[in-house]
């Protein structure tokens, strides 16, 4: 595999800090992984405003954020874009640490390769790897994107490829061109944010769970002891008027 090259700037987006505790249901966090030159910022910004540019500066990893309607729910979404050209085994501290924070931080991923650069796709399973071992009891989704399926004349990635992959990794797997269908490039965004919501409402549910106390069981023994108290108290008063 041939080593990635680096922009020389490529720290991401400050990211801002906030307890789970105070996660609201309608936010969403994710973030979109992988090479350099596979469209990531691209696909990023024709989800948000339908528009689609094709040549961009290397990114240094800027963060979006939006409203937006998902099934006719109004999110809260942040996307974090990151700089291609990150490896897992990055020998720059300051590169993994914030590529692991950034995976730390998010609750969903879009793991991006290009059908044109083989390189790009061999990428995606340490990426996938770091995921888990950042999150190892985490279900936050992961999907699997093979970009630039316009390019079939350069294509070196092979769809049967990427969903073995994606197969073997349990991920979701689509091909797309996100020059030319802007429809396809949303379906992957809303896929991931429905995903998310889902997460967010199962952990809803254990956390009311875990604070509303389960009904103890009655103690019969406890039942009779106060029945005989009640009668006995009966039986005294009756006495007494007696």
């Amino acid at each position: 595999m041939r080593p990635l090259s680096m922009s020389g700037h490529f720290l991401l987006a400050p990211i801002p800090e906030s307890s789970s505790d105070c996660l609201l249901p309608k936010d969403i966090k994710l973030a979109v992984l992988g090479a350099g030159r596979v469209g990531k910022s691209a696909m990023i910004v024709r989800f948000l405003t339908k528009r689609f540019i094709g040549d961009y500066e290397p990114n240094t990893g800027k963060l979006y954020s939006r409203l937006v309607y998902v099934e006719g729910d109004q999110l809260s979404l942040q996307i974090q874009d990151t700089p291609g050209g990150i490896q897992i085994q990055d020998s720059l501290p300051k590169v993994a640490d914030s590529l692991s924070r950034c995976v730390q931080w998010a609750e969903g991923f879009l793991l991006v390769y290009s059908i044109t650069d083989y390189d790009s796709y061999l990428s995606i399973r340490p990426l996938y790897q770091h995921i888990r071992k950042v999150h190892p009891d985490s279900k936050a989704p992961v999907v699997i994107v093979g970009n630039k399926g316009d390019l079939l004349h350069a294509r070196q990635v092979q769809t049967h490829d990427g969903i073995q992959l994606a197969n073997e990794l349990g991920s979701l797997f689509l091909e797309i061109s996100t020059s030319e269908n802007y429809e396809d490039v949303c379906d992957v965004f809303q896929h991931l944010c429905k995903e998310v919501s889902k997460l967010h409402s199962l952990s809803g549910e254990r956390r009311r769970a875990s604070i509303i106390p389960r009904p103890r069981s009655p103690n019969m023994q406890d039942l009779k002891r106060r029945f005989k108290q009640a009668l006995s108290s009966k039986v005294k008063a009756t006495s007494a008027l007696g």
